[in-house]
């Protein structure tokens, strides 16, 4: 057993959580309170494209009281807030976040909790950590200590947060995909898992699998054994619809394809059953934290999309985040200060 997996069992023992004698035992299923808090996530939306950037604004973004009123209003009730903590530390050990930074951050935590919201904090956008090409303005590192940094980032966020109620949950990586596929995302998650529980016992904590949050990499995930853990995924299927024109996509995807057909819904249907039947064998709940297409579609198909993959969510129990509240997939139009009125009622009508 590593020195990791022993300071996490100690931790959750003290508390008198239920571990498995062995490392390759089977994963308890979830507590009582980590179902709850699951659950309690509901229907929430993504702020994207705003603490993710490479610095807050570069991508046309800032986060504002003015968003999370509005989000409230509409009757979301969580809200997933992607963070892009890597380029705002030191490059050299002991990695540094910038004070401001984790400040910025701190408040805007402060201010979802204290409208009401349940908030999802992550680690978004290591690029590096993925293997990636970094976008503008990021900050690179020496490639033999990108992972003890990642680790390292969460040493200092994790005791920041500690105090905050139940209500904050914590989300280790978004998307691990590239050199983290497989085993290397379950050594890496497993160490910052441990180092989470130092300052969050029973938090519940939310992990998802590799290939990008995909659940068709579900049974390559092995979970540390903790009682409180969420198994998130993300689900663009049909990605030819979802991500058509996207200009990070290259060669970009040919525009004008519509949604949705019988052949693609079954497509959309067919991650959130695979996620639903390896999470019911484990007695995990299930979040999905990313859904939308991209407002280069047309509206008609947008909300054919958007209605069907919240339908097949909720016939599953599943919580979820739509993806995301204001920019390329947005729901809400900034210029004209008010949300798309039909996505608006595709994600929170009458059923």
């Amino acid at each position: 057993m590593s020195l990791a997996l022993r300071c996490l069992t100690a931790a959750a023992l003290a508390l008198g959580s239920w571990l498995p004698d062995s490392a390759t035992a089977a994963p308890p299923a979830a507590s009582p309170s980590t179902v709850a808090s699951a659950s309690a996530l509901g229907r929430g939306v993504n702020f994207g494209n705003m603490l993710d950037a490479p610095r807050e604004g570069a991508w046309g973004l800032s986060l504002s009281d003015e968003f999370i009123a509005k989000a409230w209003a509409a009757g979301f009730r969580s809200v997933r807030l992607p963070v892009r903590w890597s380029n705002h530390a030191a490059a050299t050990a002991p990695y540094a976040i910038e004070p401001a930074f984790m400040a910025r951050v701190s408040s805007a935590v402060d201010a979802l909790l204290a409208q009401g919201f349940t908030v999802v904090l992550n680690m978004h956008h290591y690029r590096q950590l993925d293997g990636d090409a970094l976008d503008e303005g990021d900050l690179a590192v020496p490639e033999a200590e990108v992972d003890a940094r990642f680790l390292q980032l969460w040493a200092q966020i994790a005791p920041r947060f500690a105090h905050h109620g139940p209500r904050l949950l914590l989300e280790l990586y978004n998307e691990p995909h590239g050199r983290l596929n497989g085993e290397p995302w379950n050594r890496l998650a497993e160490q910052a898992l441990a180092i989470v529980r130092r300052s969050h016992p029973t938090r519940p904590v939310i992990i998802g699998p590799t290939h990008w949050n995909n659940a068709s990499d579900l049974p390559l995930l092995k979970l540390p054994p903790d009682r409180n853990l969420i198994v998130t995924v993300h689900n663009y299927a049909p990605f030819n619809f979802t991500h058509q024109g996207a200009a990070w996509i290259q060669p970009p995807l040919p525009l004008g394809l519509h949604c949705c057909d019988q052949a693609q819904r079954a497509e959309l249907d067919a991650p959130l059953a695979a996620a639903q039947a390896w999470a019911a064998a484990r007695g995990l709940p299930v979040y999905l934290g990313e859904f939308g297409a991209i407002g280069l579609a047309d509206e008609a198909s947008r909300v054919a999309f958007t209605r069907a993959m919240r339908d097949a969510a909720e016939a599953r129990g599943m919580s979820w985040a739509y993806w995301e509240m204001a920019a390329d997939f947005g729901v809400y139009d900034p210029k004209a200060k008010a949300f798309r009125a039909r996505l608006l009622d595709a994600l929170m009508g009458p059923r």
